[in-house]
């Protein structure tokens, strides 16, 4: 029989499945505070020129004394339309000099401490000249969920799901614990790098051996929960940020406690699919009928056959660049993939720059996001694929753009306005992430799903490199304008992906394609006869799982 057939014996999602799917969403926890545990241990807390001499000067002012002596060594300057110390230059004559003294750039500084007792950037001192090398930690990160995605995902198909999984579980401990020690910038991008390929290597073997568990009816439920886990993850870490503002201790404390992970070892069983492709048949088969004890069924005493594998013809992903409606149409989805990563990111990272308390802004962040899976859970299949997605980025990212008006008229008395629109960005764009998943899969047609999957996930992560460059255009171009500047340009393409993805079909109730040809006509009015027989066809994400395409780490 078919592999999927097992599943009308064994149950779609048994007290079996049910165990080893909440096991193996675990690791989304971890992913989740190592990826953005960046918005804490990156942050930039405010901070100016030491004064020359003054071996115990703060970033507090100490008395009258310190206070003249300030306003006799730094410059002030507008932001915000509040007057302010500079944070990167120094007079560089005396006070006789009057209203035309120059200025020049200082090589230390120092920090205020009220928020974190220290960050990444304190120690550092990636301010000012260096302020970028920020933006490329933050983005080297995500080369390595790049390079993780390829290698190990390869990795995965040759020495099985488990075994992979187990190295990255290993990698992952070793890097982020290895981080909180990294004793200068080169250190500590090199230890992000592998920590990042190692958040990819726990989500593709854990995601593939839960989905080559589940039977066909509960696929897109399981792909759908398993990101609630991510968000959990997401709380952890702003709870454990707002109790621990020294950034060793904090990376620590994420870290650490990844050892119960390889209690997985013990626990959870190489995927049954990948044993019977590598001719494993016996082990295969214990495993599903351990299964079936456990959930109380029995199973046929001859489960495979030559035919249980075969998962039909397949083409290359280059023939969906041979006609006009499906180049048009593959674009889109790529582009789409491309902007819902560097958004869904970028607004993340951007919670640092926001006015108001981090931590209040990142719980509130986090509470939009878990929010917006829920939505996806109850209207998903109601409202369909693409109204929920297309709504979803279009009101995401008008609501950036609109951050504009708030921060060029309205000051820091509307403030909160910034926050609350930047918010309903971050739920259209979470809301978008979690969709275009399901919606691209059940786009490309059988032959090429696979291949398709994996070009959108590449886009995904170039998307993912680009987002902290642009989260941190407030720092680099500073003022008024330079605040509202990533907003704006999260919300403009946002916008662009949300318009050009109305021209893509829905596939909610719709037979979906299978071949290249079927393909070409899907979608279009004329062809009634793609209308979905429930009994005939499924979504393919209720029955493809062979490249999991969901890539929120």
């Amino acid at each position: 029989m078919k592999f999927d057939g097992i599943f009308e014996y064994l149950g779609d999602f048994g007290t079996y499945q049910k165990r080893i799917y909440f096991l193996l969403c675990i690791p989304a926890v971890f992913t989740a505070l190592q990826m953005m545990v960046a918005v804490f241990t990156l942050n930039i807390p405010n901070h100016r020129c030491a004064l020359p001499g003054v071996s115990n000067d703060t970033y507090a002012v100490q008395g009258p004394d310190h206070e003249l002596l300030l306003n006799a060594t730094i410059p002030w300057k507008t932001e915000k339309g509040v007057s302010v110390r500079d944070s990167c230059l120094i007079y560089k004559d005396d006070a006789s000099g009057g209203q035309n003294r120059t200025t020049q750039e200082c090589s230390a500084w120092v920090y205020d401490n009220s928020v974190f007792k220290n960050t990444v950037i304190t120690e550092l001192n990636m301010v000012c000249n260096d302020k970028g090398l920020r933006s490329l930690a933050n983005s080297i990160l995500m080369a390595g969920l790049l390079c993780g995605s390829l290698v190990l995902g390869v990795i995965s198909d040759i020495i099985g799901r488990k075994p992979t999984l187990m190295v990255a579980i290993l990698l992952h401990i070793g890097t982020g614990v290895g981080t909180a020690f990294a004793p200068n910038y080169v250190a500590f991008v090199i230890l992000r790098f592998f920590n990042g390929a190692s958040n990819i290597g726990l989500f593709i073997p854990s995601f593939v051996i839960v989905m080559e568990l589940v039977g066909p009816a509960k696929r897109t439920l399981g792909g759908m929960v398993i990101q609630t886990f991510w968000a959990v993850g997401l709380f952890i870490v702003g709870g454990l940020a707002y109790f621990i503002r020294d950034w060793h201790h904090l990376q620590l404390a994420i870290s650490v406690p990844a050892v119960i992970l390889l209690g997985l070892y013990w626990l959870v069983p190489e995927s049954p699919r990948w044993l019977l492709s590598r001719g494993r048949e016996q082990e295969a088969e214990a495993i599903l009928r351990k299964a079936a004890d456990v959930n109380g069924v029995t199973l046929p005493q001859k489960l495979f056959d030559k035919d249980t594998l075969d998962d039909g013809p397949k083409a290359k992903i280059t023939e969906m660049f041979t006609s006009p409606v499906l180049l048009v149409r593959t674009l889109i989805i790529f582009f789409n993939w491309f902007v819902v990563s560097m958004v869904f990111y970028g607004l993340g990272l951007n919670v640092g720059n926001l006015g108001g308390d981090i931590h209040l802004n990142f719980a509130i962040a986090n509470i939009v996001e878990a929010a917006s899976y829920v939505m996806c859970l109850f209207l998903l299949a109601r409202l369909g694929r693409k109204f929920l997605h297309c709504g979803s980025m279009l009101v995401g990212g008008i609501a950036c753009i609109a951050t504009i008006f708030p921060v060029l008229y309205g000051g820091q008395e509307l403030e909160w306005v910034t926050i609350t629109l930047s918010m309903i960005g971050k739920f259209g764009a979470s809301a978008a992430f979690a969709i275009i998943y399901i919606f691209a899969a059940e786009l490309f047609p059988t032959v090429v799903r696979n291949s398709g999957m994996g070009g959108s996930s590449f886009s995904a992560r170039i998307g993912g490199i680009l987002s902290p460059y642009i989260a941190d255009l407030g720092t680099i171009v500073g003022g008024d304008f330079g605040n509202a500047l990533p907003l704006l340009v999260f919300g403009a393409v946002t916008v662009a992906a949300g318009i050009l993805a109305l021209w893509l079909p829905e596939t909610l109730n719709r037979k979906l394609p299978e071949t290249i040809e079927d393909a070409k006509v899907f979608g279009k009015s004329s062809n009634k006869s793609y209308e979905l027989d429930h009994s005939v066809e499924k979504s393919p994400t209720e029955k493809e799982y062979d490249n999991p395409a969901f890539d929120k780490c």
